[in-house]
């Protein structure tokens, strides 16, 4: 399978990591890690999860890029061809064609297993769908607070529960942020991988780092920083328990976004020169940083304001914060108003660069596939998107009574869909295909750019070792706490 340049690709290896970095780094890092930071025990959460990002992490993203690069197409059209055209051949002798295309009889009728690979493709696309649907309403909620921000209405907030309250069960108001949201993605994803892309992820990530930097420096100021940063420094490994590290164990795939095809996409535009395992490497490094940047940013906020806990779940970001900005700056709105500005300026930034990653898988597809153009291609996902985004936004209010999946909305149906289903069995796949299903010569190739890059044995058994058990099991792990949880 060769490169096709005719296709786009990133004009730059800082594009790359840029661009790749900004596909994971999203709400999952700024605001659900200090959230399972939080409820988990502070430090020694972060060790455990430190330690996942490290041995399953890199090596999981690793799989995704290598299928993305060697296919250089949609995640679909990737699984399809990579699963007819490569051998199931391994060192022991065996028919190839009836491991290919099991067999057998019964009475006279022939029956044959059907290529299923593709799906694991198919099910990505629709699991970015489904997630870039309510993950568009939480963005627009967070374009909302970032606007208020600017205006200087956050400074004026007394109950900042009934605020969001009456804000997200309103029906116009939550839309039009939503599609807001939605259509600035569109505008980025039509301009294509180079111009459009690339460029944003190059002005957004430094932008993003710039403000988490500043907000961290003056957050560790406050009168409380010092019980946050010790909370988030010092370990209690008295707090580790088997609910913990599978928390930090869900949080590394969530945040890293594994498996639904989005860093695969991105990797079908890499060159043939770009060192898989080192951009994974520097992916999962700056994707770490920001989510304890984050942590950084928001615990010695919380220590600082008496009768707040570290543990205050997923209102953290709309109710809890707003009321400790005004809290802690009520003697000077100024900083106030600059704090709490930057603060969702930079959630604003961070969703931004995961809804363009996964508008793109599914834009790529159509592209792809169907030969569509980009601007039609990008069209029929921004509109589909809105369409769902809307049903998700007015599950919260006008529909809040209309739950037609087994009692839940459209918002919470979507996300426990992908977040408890698709989500952990696509990655099971990917650990499966990328360890099993491709020749081991496949993979080697694409890791050494076909033995142009050199490295020592022990890693490529370290590789397959974790694709091929360790990350199955983790992800299997994951899946049953989920679902039993």
């Amino acid at each position: 399978m060769t490169h096709s340049s005719s296709r786009g690709n990133f004009a730059s290896k800082i594009g790359i990591v840029l661009a790749t970095a900004g596909s994971s780094v999203g709400l999952g890092n700024i605001w659900r890690f200090p959230v399972e930071t939080g409820q988990n025990g502070g430090a020694a959460f972060i060790l455990i999860y430190l330690l996942c990002v490290i041995f399953l992490g890199v090596p999981m993203m690793t799989a995704e890029f290598i299928i993305g690069r060697r296919t250089h197409t949609d995640i679909a059209s990737a699984y399809e061809s990579l699963s007819k055209h490569s051998s199931l051949v391994r060192s022991a002798p065996c028919d190839a064609s009836r491991l290919k295309n099991f067999q057998f009889s019964i009475f006279n009728f022939q029956f044959s297993s059907p290529n299923l690979w593709p799906l694991a493709g198919y099910a990505g696309m629709i699991c970015v769908t489904l997630i870039l649907s309510y993950y568009s309403v939480v963005a627009g909620w967070i374009l909302k607070y970032a606007a208020d921000a600017l205006t200087g209405q956050m400074t004026t907030v007394t109950d900042a529960s009934a605020w969001f309250t009456s804000f997200s069960q309103s029906t116009w108001s939550p839309l039009l942020f939503t599609v807001t949201f939605l259509i600035a993605t569109h505008l980025i994803i039509v301009r294509g991988v180079e111009s459009g892309i690339e460029r944003v992820s190059k002005m957004l990530m430094p932008m993003l780092a710039v403000l988490m930097l500043l907000l961290a420096i003056g957050s560790m100021t406050m009168p409380g920083a010092a019980d946050g940063i010790a909370f988030l420094l010092h370990p209690d490994f008295s707090k580790i328990t088997s609910g913990v590290v599978l928390s930090a164990l869900g949080q590394a795939f969530f945040s890293l976004s594994i498996a639904i095809g989005c860093l695969a996409t991105y990797a079908s535009y890499f060159k043939p020169d770009v060192n898989l395992l080192k951009t994974s490497a520097n992916v999962v490094g700056i994707d770490t940083l920001v989510a304890i940047l984050s942590g950084f940013i928001i615990f010695p906020a919380v220590f600082s304001v008496e009768g707040v806990t570290p543990d205050a779940g997923p209102g953290l970001v709309f109710v809890t914060l707003p009321s400790i900005f005004n809290s802690l700056f009520s003697g000077t709105p100024v900083l106030g108003y600059v704090f709490s500005l930057m603060f969702y300026v930079l959630l604003v930034l961070a969703a931004l660069t995961s809804t363009i990653s996964m508008h793109e898988e599914v834009t790529a597809f159509f592209v792809d596939r169907y030969h569509a153009s980009r601007r039609r291609a990008a069209t029929i996902m921004t509109v589909t998107s809105i369409v769902l985004a809307t049903l998700c936004s007015l599950s919260f209010g006008l529909l809040s009574d209309f739950r037609p999946f087994f009692g839940r909305g459209f918002f919470d149906a979507f996300n426990d869909v992908t977040a408890l289903w698709i989500m952990p069995l696509s990655g099971i796949v990917l650990s499966l295909f990328v360890g099993w299903r491709l020749p081991k010569s496949l993979v080697i190739d694409e890791l050494t750019n076909h033995h142009t890059l050199r490295y020592p044995r022990w890693l490529f058994a370290s590789f397959f070792f974790l694709i091929r058990w360790v990350a199955p099991l983790a992800i299997t792990l994951i899946f049953v706490n989920e679902l039993v949880s």
